[in-house]
């Protein structure tokens, strides 16, 4: 009797070994059956203990090298129903086996729920885990595994076995969309930070490394906006027919703000055809040549290889503005004509980025008419006096019958109010600054200051801060106007 209870015995196992092996055999179905459902013909059996069977294949035993499947799958078939009266004690264990060994659901070792692992198998993910290549070549790994691991969800990267059959991740996990990522440049630059703001120059804010105050920092906007970078040179005519209404004081005052704020690149040109008074309002810095000698040099100034030096011999430089000024004849014996004009522009445009042009007191000669032509920006300097106020609104007039380019640079003119001592008439002013603000684009007001007032030679170090500011606010307010021009098609 020992006898057959001992066959019976090792016959179960037997039939328990051959229908976990039949179980392993590889599929193409990547499907897994559910555990919830049990073959038809097969009734359901009760959960037992594990037997002395599970105990002799743990669950670990299944990733061992002694044993290796015959081919790589991840799932298990269902169990077939068609089964004999001999291996149905088998099938019993098994399933006893199924639960003990293997996790349940009909997966192995490794793949069930994440909290709970079988004894002897690794805690670590359930792809990218020691169990599949702790060998050297694990089983399911592909003959040529890729060089590098794909990233998984939260940092895991899969094994060379598992990126093989997953090249794309792990199914049914959610991989974040990546974010459209541009490469315009305007895109990319606005992206940047902005850089913070400097502190403040000047006061006890400066001291104690305070951002600047409100006036201080209209000033900053004023000088970036009269450093504009303009896409071609142009040229600033100041006029006004009636003498003494301080065209030449505003000229430099304007040049020299324009050349503080641009590093350079400006030249104040006095083109008044006789003889004007610029020379006597600058430092004479290098050579006493004129606009004569100037014209008198122009076939070598002119040449293909002229350089800027050349050009700066004939003109004066004024240090404390950063500009150049050409002064006009001082002897009466040579009258500039038109075609002079033409030649010195376009001579001094080769060189400038910016020509403020001071004009004379005859609208009706030819060099005063083609400045008119040339210019971007008109600049009209006044005094709170009835005839300054006068010469100005004659102008006025007569340049709005010139025709639609005229009328525009009417519109674009700004008035640069520079009054001496004693030179403000409130009733005037009272009258005439509305018309003059309907007719131009803006209105500045510059404080007297004893150093214009004293005739001489006009240096930017010792005019009044006030002063300055004001010329600062001058030159944005015309570099506005020349934008608009230059961005408007004619």
């Amino acid at each position: 009797m020992t006898d057959s209870h001992n066959s019976g015995q090792h016959k179960d196992r037997e039939a328990a070994a051959a229908e976990v092996r039949r179980m392993w055999q590889p599929t193409p179905s990547w499907t897994q059956p559910d555990p919830n459902t049990a073959p038809a013909d097969e009734p359901e059996k009760p959960d037992e203990q594990p037997d002395a069977l599970s105990q002799e294949f743990p669950g670990d035993a299944w990733s061992r090298p002694s044993q290796p499947p015959p081919s790589p799958s991840w799932s298990q078939p269902a169990a077939e129903s068609g089964t004999t009266d001999e291996t149905d004690d088998a099938e019993a264990d098994s399933a006893d086996e199924q639960s003990s060994g293997p996790a349940a659901g009909g997966q192995p070792a490794g793949q069930g729920d994440s909290g709970t692992a079988p004894q002897g198998a690794p805690n670590s993910p359930v792809f990218g885990g020691s169990s599949f290549h702790s060998s050297g070549a694990g089983y399911g790994a592909p003959e040529n595994p890729p060089a590098a691991s794909a990233p998984a969800q939260g940092g895991q990267q899969l094994s060379p076995a598992a990126q093989h059959f997953f090249p794309q991740g792990i199914p049914g996990q959610n991989v974040p969309q990546q974010r459209d990522v541009s490469y315009r440049t305007d895109e990319l630059i606005q992206a940047l930070p902005l850089p913070r703001e400097a502190p403040a120059e000047r006061g006890v804010r400066s001291v104690l490394r305070l951002r600047p105050g409100s006036g201080e920092r209209l000033e900053r906007i004023a000088r970036a906006t009269a450093a504009t970078a303009f896409r071609r040179p142009v040229t600033i005519v100041v006029a006004n027919p009636k003498g003494g209404s301080g065209k030449t004081p505003t000229t430099l005052l304007l040049a020299g703000a324009l050349g503080q704020a641009r590093g350079g690149g400006v030249v104040a040109w006095d083109n008044n055809e006789l003889r004007g008074n610029m020379h006597l309002r600058t430092h004479d810095t290098n050579a006493r040549s004129t606009v004569t000698d100037m014209l008198q040099a122009m076939p070598m100034l002119t040449q293909p290889d002229a350089r800027l030096g050349d050009v700066a011999a004939y003109l004066r430089h004024q240090v404390a503005g950063q500009y150049d000024v050409l002064t006009s004849a001082t002897t009466t014996y040579a009258q500039i004509e038109a075609k002079d004009f033409d030649q010195i522009h376009r001579l001094l445009s080769r060189f400038y980025k910016v020509l403020v042009i001071d004009t004379g007191n005859n609208e009706g000669s030819s060099n005063w008419r083609e400045a008119m032509k040339a210019a971007d920006a008109l600049v009209i300097p006044i005094k709170w006096k009835s005839l300054s106020c006068a010469a100005a609104v004659q102008m006025l007039e007569e340049l709005d019958n010139q025709g639609p380019e005229a009328q525009r640079l009417i519109r674009r003119a700004v008035i640069a109010v520079s009054n001496g001592p004693g030179d403000v008439n409130k009733e005037v002013e009272k009258q005439l600054r509305p018309y003059f603000e309907s007719r131009a684009a803006a209105v500045v007001d510059i404080p007297t200051d004893q150093h214009i007032a004293a005739e001489g030679p006009l240096d930017h170090s010792a005019l009044q801060p006030t002063t300055r500011r004001a010329a600062l606010e001058l030159a944005a307010k015309v570099s506005e106007q020349i934008t608009i021009a230059l961005n408007v098609p004619r």
